[in-house]
């Protein structure tokens, strides 16, 4: 894999403190007419880091001119873990999940 087609899967958002914060785009996951985004944290080093992914709810914003989606944390742990279920089912062959 080249260093663009890894660049691809690459999302960079903003944490609450203004910083950047890389994820590594893993999936798109829809449960209950909603769609949600299962990212892994990189590191500096742009390694990918061992532990948990990050899920979070796909929004779209209100402006017409703007193709923009907003990502926004799952207050509901009922939420996050059917998520996660659903994740790890589709991928329960290319990775090793720790409970």
């Amino acid at each position: 894999m080249d260093e663009n087609e890894e660049l691809d899967n690459i999302v960079i958002l903003n944490d609450e403190d203004g910083n950047e914060v890389k994820f590594e785009f893993l999936d798109l996951v829809e449960l209950d007419d909603e769609e949600y985004v299962v990212l892994l944290p990189v590191s500096e080093e742009g390694e990918e880091e061992e532990g948990e992914v990050v899920i979070l709810k796909v929004e779209d914003n209100d402006d017409e001119n703007s193709d923009e989606e907003s990502y926004v944390s799952i207050e509901d742990e009922d939420t996050l873990n059917k998520v996660f279920e659903i994740f790890k089912e589709k991928f329960k062959d290319d990775f090793d999940f720790v409970d």
